[in-house]
């Protein structure tokens, strides 16, 4: 299979610098000994015309199952899939393994910052005016969040329908492979204490359950402060059945429409490698073969209308053929509304992201990050999760954010003490947001970005949350764990509230018994926390199987199905749910193969 010169080298050249950046320490092997069916894209062909038991020869390449994303979802599902069946999957990013952005805690905020095309993460703007992003990198969501690991709850797992036991064994597969206990550094102690002392209790410990009162969860970062990513549970595949596609942009789904079927029918994808070049690639005619996609809350609505799935008038504006009219894909589309405060230090603080969590039973909850990277890679006085240098300039409302705004800061900030850095956010999210949006095409061009409404804040339930959290926030900034933290003094308190704007940190609004203002400041100082989901929806766009409903040997399965954004975090469910619908679909064929399902 025939490789340019130009991607030879830039393969190499990953091999090479995987070898320092991806073992755990003290060991020193490139990822391909690991995971040697990770290629590029440019190097897919199809082999000489000839018969194939896969549904014809034609010079085709024939699987049992497309995976369209290498993302959360995408890589526990091809991994478990690849045991009994032959399976490609494709992602449009590279692999982690070799990205030091990726790899470790304190460039957490690096790749976010990073615009380029080559960059783990894809910006875009909703037309909020808030500024998010996407993943563009095997391990979709795990390689560039905030690490932060937690189950979803019990209530959650019956009310959409899961098998509860078949869940209960999904979680610990992803776990053994990627999940870590966090170190638990001071700062997150104060929350945790800080928490409890203001009543969000019982205290929970250490635990992965979703359960009310306050909790420290798990991590995907390792004592070192490397990530682990769910392209790590490619680990776990059939290397003999799987076949991994890196730099692969898939354009559409292709489909049989000619009749045969009662439904238009998925018989594989159209992707664009590295260099440009187009590429098919097919499942087989066997029964039980299908394409599925996990691309995400953005990506997976996306791809299904581009490919002619969706509204039929708003398909033919662009001239897309329409495979089946569904006025529901792209619809109620939610993001969890995050505000943050930040609170001063007396001292230097270890940088630490998502470690625990307060579970209250008013709709909010409450977590917290602190320092900033320590790396001679970072962004000079980086603020972690509320970093202005990744569109979270939280002290600007919305359509005021640009990047003017943000070269404006970053100037501006070099004039601020540097202890004035010293310091943590504490951030509060809606839990589930009453609030809702739509994905819209702009264009054909699946590169681009989608047009994208959350319409935050736009249900008064939400609002009412969001005052609640902060006030809640308020008093944890009082209580006795948070005292030998904020002790700063005076001279430093003043420069920061005088500068707020232009530094990006804030203080707690001075006048919390006032309703209206505080309502004001949610909606000012409105940030994502990345918890995006929506858009395909089950009941509308998939049935509880996830096959998408007017046609066949087509399902979704990632968090564009999701109705409530999973737990404190998502990744966790995302990661499970890959894995559970891998094992569904393997004892459903064998079911059938063994003649006791028609």
């Amino acid at each position: 299979m025939a490789i340019t010169n130009l991607s030879l080298f830039s393969f190499l050249l990953s091999s090479s610098l995987a070898t320092l950046f991806t073992p755990s320490q003290g060991e020193y092997t490139p990822w391909q000994t690991k995971y040697p069916f990770i290629r590029p894209s440019s190097s897919f062909s199809p082999p000489p015309p000839s018969p194939s038991t896969g549904g014809g020869g034609h010079g085709k390449v024939y699987y049992d199952y497309i995976v369209v994303g290498g993302g959360t979802a995408g890589c526990p599902l091809a991994a478990t899939l690849s045991q009994k069946y032959k399976v490609l999957l494709v992602e449009r990013g590279g692999v982690p393994f070799a990205n030091r952005n990726v790899s470790f805690l304190a460039n957490f905020h690096l790749t976010l910052a990073d615009l380029s095309n080559t960059s783990a993460s894809q910006f875009f703007v909703s037309t909020d005016g808030v500024f998010n992003a996407r993943a563009r990198v095997l391990g979709g969501g795990t390689a560039i969040n905030a690490g932060f690991y937690t189950r979803a709850s019990a209530s959650y797992v019956k009310r959409v329908g899961w098998d509860a036991k078949l869940v209960n064994e999904s979680y610990p597969w992803v776990e053994k492979q990627v999940v870590h206990e966090p170190i638990f550094e001071p700062w997150q102690r104060a929350v945790h204490d800080g928490l409890l002392d203001i009543g969000v209790s019982p205290d929970n410990g250490f635990t992965y359950d979703h359960l009310y009162g306050t909790k420290v969860g798990g991590t995907i970062f390792d004592k070192y402060g490397r990530r682990h990513t769910a392209a790590e549970l490619l680990a776990s595949a059939n290397h003999q059945n799987l076949d991994v596609l890196i730099h692969a942009k898939v354009q559409n789904i292709m489909f049989d429409t000619t009749g045969t079927w009662k439904k238009p029918r998925a018989i594989g994808v159209v992707f664009h490698d590295e260099n440009g070049d187009k590429h098919e690639a097919f499942i087989s005619r066997r029964r039980g073969s299908e394409v599925i996609v996990t691309c995400g809350a953005i990506g997976s609505p996306h791809l299904l209308l581009l490919s002619g799935i969706g509204p039929q008038a708003d398909l033919e504006k662009l001239n897309i053929s329409v495979v089946h009219d569904n006025k529901f894909v792209g619809k109620d589309m939610v993001d969890n509304p995050m505000n943050a405060i930040y609170v001063p230090f007396n001292r230097p603080v270890k940088q630490s992201l998502i470690e625990t969590v307060g579970i209250t039973k008013h709709g909010v909850y409450v977590e917290a990050s602190s320092g900033y990277g320590q790396s001679k890679d970072s962004i000079h006085c980086h603020h972690g999760v509320a970093s202005a240098e990744i569109g979270q300039l939280s002290t600007l409302p919305p359509k005021k954010r640009t990047h003017e705004a943000i070269e404006l800061y970053k100037r501006n900030k070099k004039d601020i003490p540097h202890e004035a850095f010293h310091g943590g956010f504490l951030l509060e999210k809606i839990a589930n947001p009453m609030s809702k949006g739509e994905l819209k095409l702009i264009n054909t061009n699946a590169d681009d970005n989608p047009s994208v409404t959350f319409n935050y804040f736009s249900h008064a339930k939400d609002l009412r949350g969001c005052v609640n959290g902060i006030r809640m926030m308020e008093k944890l900034v009082r209580s006795k764990p948070f005292l030998n933290f904020t002790q700063c003094d005076n001279k430093t308190v003043n420069k920061l509230l005088n500068m707020s704007v232009t530094a990006n940190v804030n203080l707690i609004p001075r006048h919390t018994n006032d309703t209206e203002s505080l309502e004001q400041f949610c909606k000012d100082t409105v940030i994502t926390i990345w918890h995006y989901h929506g858009g395909c929806h089950v009941g509308q766009v998939v049935n509880t199987a996830y096959r998408v409903m007017g046609v066949h040997r087509l399902r979704v399965i990632d968090g564009s199905t999701f109705d409530e954004s999973p737990g404190t975090n998502p990744q966790a469910t995302v990661m499970m749910l890959g894995r559970y619908m891998g094992v569904k679909i393997l004892q459903e064929r064998s079911r059938k193969s063994s003649g006791l399902q028609r």
